[in-house]
């Protein structure tokens, strides 16, 4: 059986199975989620599993990395996917949580740290993870991190909160926050051990959620 069979095979569990179960309640479901969440692609970090969410609880926006880049003003042929989704969920959705999920492993930063982010022509990869750039020159030039995966382990941290410093260049989000009306978070998800973090500004590093 190949992969799209068991994708499919699945489909007709869930139709026969929780849809079924569960019909009335689909029917009625509205998109009005409190929570709005920046994840990685990475097929591994799913936040509704990590979260034990519902349908509807979450509104998700994935990209290579789990980044979020600054505000930038509409070029001619500029493409803003990630800056759409976030003004979305926030000027027409009115989340009140906005979460930046990073997690460990993860195959963009890996690639930022190596310079395999260059390796294609096309250089889509390499541009995107430019947002990312502090965090990368930071770790690099740390003399306390001895390993490759100690300076991955950072700068997966580092680009969190260079993430949630671009939020707030989203005039946009930086009213609302500053309304109290939107609070930020920076989390990070460690698949090896189940560890969830998140950034706790007051103490200046991530502490466990669990």
């Amino acid at each position: 059986m190949s992969a799209i069979d068991d994708l499919i095979a699945g489909y007709r569990r869930f139709r026969g199975g929780y849809y079924e179960t569960n019909r009335d309640e689909f029917a009625r479901l509205r998109q009005s989620p409190k929570i709005a969440v920046v994840a990685c692609c990475d097929s591994r970090v799913d936040p509704a599993v990590i979260t034990d969410s519902t349908t509807g609880e979450l509104f998700v926006i994935r990209n290579v990395a789990n980044l979020v880049p600054p505000c930038e003003g509409q070029g001619e042929r500029s493409w803003h996917g990630t800056s759409a989704a976030l003004q979305f969920a926030v000027c027409d959705l009115a989340v009140e949580h906005l979460i930046v999920l990073g997690h460990a492993r993860c195959g963009g930063i890996r690639a930022l740290l190596e310079g395999q982010a260059h390796k294609h022509e096309d250089g889509f990869i390499a541009s995107w993870m430019s947002i990312a750039d502090e965090a990368c020159e930071r770790a690099m030039a740390r003399d306390d991190l001895q390993t490759f995966d100690e300076r991955a382990h950072a700068c997966e941290l580092d680009a969190i909160g260079i993430s949630l410093a671009n939020l707030k260049t989203f005039p946009w989000i930086r009213e609302r926050v500053e309304q109290n009306s939107l609070q930020l978070h920076g989390w990070y998800y460690d698949m090896m051990t189940g560890d969830l973090l998140r950034l706790d500004e007051g103490e200046g590093g991530f502490v466990s959620l669990y």
